[in-house]
């Protein structure tokens, strides 16, 4: 092997690396979206609804998607809370029984989890919605609010009209929360409530499910919050990288 071969193999061996690290460096950005759930479907023909919007100057032809309806409850601090509170924020949901044994204590404490995580981002709130608002008075609430340390304005434990919050778990979350077996001693049993949490942007769109119960998942559900706050161009202060 001569030494002009070796002189170029060692230039080669340099020179590609390099340019692969710049290539990676320009054009190599991992971009990562969160899936949108729910597209909206057109009663008429069945078919998925579509509509003209601009994205990045462009515009374009996108599916459009289920967004949050109207409602009104109230929160643990005696305030109204409406779809309008919760307007051009990120928030996480989930549904509870503050009588709740089992589930309800390690999905709250996942959730507080999350709150430490954006505590100083005004731009994301947490909506806990009582299937037992009979029972829910804003006093329980209340006492629920302080075990968990939920924060006023950051963290809201909703009660209300029962039919309104089993309609919006239904119709809005699109999960799971009913009566079942009313005539149970067991209080898990008169209540069929999922565990699971639901991200939703600030447009109102149900962004992922999270089990509420395994910390994996809500290590899923704080990163995929922060790609959302990033995708909006908004930082996220968090307390746990």
């Amino acid at each position: 092997m001569n030494k002009s071969f070796k002189a170029g193999l060692l230039i080669i061996m340099l020179v590609v690396p390099a340019l692969v690290f710049l290539f990676l460096k320009g054009f190599g950005e991992n971009h990562y979206t969160l899936p949108r759930y729910v597209p909206r479907m057109d009663s008429a023909t069945g078919a998925v609804m579509m509509a003209r919007k601009v994205v990045n100057g462009r515009e374009v032809t996108d599916t459009v998607f289920h967004t949050l309806p109207a409602f009104s409850l109230v929160n643990q601090d005696g305030k109204t809370v409406s779809e309008k509170s919760i307007a051009g924020k990120i928030h996480v949901a989930d549904f509870f029984f503050a009588r709740c044994p089992g589930l309800c204590p390690r999905m709250s404490s996942q959730m507080q989890r999350v709150q430490e995580a954006f505590m100083d981002s005004d731009e994301v709130v947490i909506m806990s919605y009582s299937v037992d608002p009979g029972h829910d008075t804003v006093e329980m609430l209340q006492n629920y609010a302080q075990q968990y340390g939920a924060v006023p304005g950051k963290w809201h434990l909703l009660t209300g009209d029962k039919s309104e919050i089993y309609r919006l778990a239904k119709k809005g979350y699109f999960i799971t929360a009913k009566e079942d077996d009313t005539t149970s001693e067991n209080l898990e049993d008169q209540f069929v409530h999922t565990e699971m949490f639901v991200l939703v942007d600030r447009d109102g769109v149900i962004r992922g499910y999270y089990k509420g119960t395994d910390p994996e998942e809500i290590d899923k559900l704080i990163l995929e919050i922060k790609i959302l706050l990033h995708g909006y161009n908004i930082g996220a202060k968090s307390s746990q990288s």
